[in-house]
């Protein structure tokens, strides 16, 4: 929650507000609204996927509610690329109103339009490029291209009568690009001439020094691991990372593999990058992975999901044993993706698990098998230089990357009261060249729980952890609805506990105890005798086994 929360003041004609609704102090979610002349344009609409201490939790949203009662005002939401953070959560937003017009590159939309196919819905949708321009309300919208680690990702510059924004979504200056697609410097140069007023910046390598190094470059090693692997091998990456997946198929076929995908989404995304032209694919290549048990073990590749150690995705239920795919001796497991933060202990322990069944595991860690998508601290210096915007906001980051970000743009002589770091629900006011921010808005967490969204909150989580870590006791008495005296019971049932049940028969009488001594006080509620329940065993095992458990306790009258 944030520290500071407090209302904007009403939105003053002429000015442009912005209001990050995710994206800030994590890596995930991005959202972020703006609103001129009454009407809204939201930029990315992307999920932050759960840690350890988020139990049975399958997507985190943004929280939707500063929205929620002005759906009708919406113009369009516009999304940068397609990768899961930027565009995850679009169908649970589309389910509050269908009709929100999409608008992206060819790819992006493609991603999208396939997972809402799975949500039932159908979208309207408006296809751009680079270089084009489209008024949608009041704003009017220039496209850029950039290189990030999925082909068509584009910034997107925002015009109004209150300034210019140019927000870049995620992207790198790699100077190579296995696709040919530069981030467009002269169109930066372009807009910077003309004055660029807030510059939401991409922050997530901004505390890395130097440059990202060239994608290219992962081609060769690639190349050599499989060229030396005596049997299968498996390749984990992000299921959008379209650029990883042909380096993958290059350098399978160069040494006389075949592919096969592994994953709902891989084969998905695969199939549309592909029919798209964005994937390209020789002859004879790809095989079913049905089919691919088949070929001799020297000459199979499978390329599957999961290298976030994610524990329902292909490689976790591998190194479990619990995948029709079991690795073993001689087999290669290569990591071709970076490590979100908070995943680490998820990987390491797929890494582990694979490693003690037999595998080599390959991952940046010990070989150059991949490169960040982001933007080095040297090439957001390059940015700041050729720009020369008024003000900064960074966005899509930790806090730390925030930071990092602001210095770097202070650096370039961006006066620190222009630099704004902000939270999620930071309200941002930008007139006549000057942001300053106006209001904190409260935002919480949105939690998509099997089919619910929404409905599990942060109590329920702490109740999971508590269940998970500390176990879980129910009581159950009997007592006389006239009286209060014991009928039955105490009646003790633990789990998650080492010791016995029996070793409750020492505070059974301490519970029967106060239980009498609350009805000689008159207390009859049947809740009121519960509690009583609660604390005294509550104590008794804080005290006896150094354990915080989960305690039911059942009082009824009879």
């Amino acid at each position: 929650m944030p520290t500071n929360v407090y209302d904007p003041p009403a939105l003053e004609k002429g000015t442009l507000r912005v209001i990050p609704l995710g994206g800030l102090g994590e890596i995930g979610r991005n959202m972020t609204v703006f609103e001129f002349d009454g009407k809204l344009l939201i930029v990315d609409c992307g999920v932050l996927f759960p840690e350890e201490h988020q139990p049975g939790v399958d997507l985190i949203l943004p929280d939707f509610e500063p929205i929620k009662g002005r759906l009708d005002d919406v113009v369009g939401l516009v999304l940068t690329h397609g990768h899961e953070d930027h565009i995850g959560a679009v169908p649970y937003l589309l389910k509050l109103k269908s009709d929100i017009p999409l608008i992206g590159s060819q790819l992006t939309l493609a991603l999208v339009e396939a997972k809402l196919k799975e949500h039932r819905i159908k979208a309207y949708t408006l296809t751009v490029a680079e270089g084009q321009e489209e008024q949608v309300g009041p704003f009017d919208l220039e496209f850029v291209a950039v290189n990030h680690s999925i082909p068509d990702a584009l910034a997107v510059a925002i015009h109004t009568d209150a300034g210019t924004v140019l927000a870049t979504g995620d992207f790198k200056m790699d100077q190579l690009p296995l696709d040919g697609r530069l981030t467009d410097l002269r169109a930066f140069a372009s807009l910077g001439e003309d004055r660029v007023d807030l510059f939401l910046v991409d922050s997530t390598n901004a505390d890395v020094p130097g440059f990202t190094p060239l994608e290219r470059a992962i081609g060769p090693v690639l190349d050599q691991v499989i060229a030396k692997a005596p049997r299968r091998v498996i390749v984990a990456s992000f299921s959008s990372h379209v650029h990883r997946v042909q380096q993958v198929i290059d350098a399978a076929a160069a040494n006389g593999r075949r592919v096969a995908f592994l994953g709902r989404s891989m084969v998905r995304n695969m199939t549309i990058a592909e029919e798209l032209g964005y994937l390209h694919v020789p002859d004879g290549v790809l095989i079913d992975y049905k089919k691919a048990k088949d070929l001799p073990d020297d000459r199979i590749v499978y390329m599957s999901t999961g290298s976030q150690g994610e524990p329902m995705a292909v490689l976790s239920r591998m190194a479990n044993l619990d995948h029709a795919i079991e690795p073993g001796p001689g087999d290669t497991v290569i990591l071709a993706s970076s490590l979100i933060p908070g995943n680490e202990n998820a990987v390491y322990r797929v890494i582990d698990g694979l490693t003690k069944l037999g595998a080599n595991v390959v991952h940046k860690g010990n070989a150059k098998v991949h490169v960040s998508g982001h933007a080095a601290a040297g090439e957001l210096l390059y940015c700041y230089n050729i720009l020369q915007p008024r003000n900064v906001m960074p966005v899509h980051g930790e806090y730390r990357h925030l930071i990092a970000n602001a210095k770097l743009a202070q650096d370039t002589g961006i006066p620190a009261e222009n630099t704004i770091i902000a939270e999620n629900g930071t309200v941002v006011d930008l007139q006549g060249g000057v942001a300053k921010v106006v209001g904190q808005l409260d935002l919480g967490f949105v939690y998509v729980d099997g089919s619910t969204v929404g409905e599990i909150t942060d109590a329920d989580l702490k109740d999971r952890r508590i269940l998970g870590e500390e176990g879980f006791i129910s009581v159950i008495v009997v007592v006389d609805a006239a009286t209060g005296r014991i009928i039955t019971g105490p009646e003790i049932h633990a789990r998650g506990f080492a010791e016995d049940d029996s070793v409750f028969d020492d505070v059974k009488p301490k519970i029967a105890a106060a239980l009498t001594e609350a009805a000689q006080s008159g207390v009859r509620d049947t809740h009121a005798l519960s509690q009583v329940v609660r604390r005294t065993i509550g104590r008794w095992v804080n005290q006896r086994l150094r354990r915080r458990p989960m305690i039911v306790p059942l009082v009824i009258e009879a």
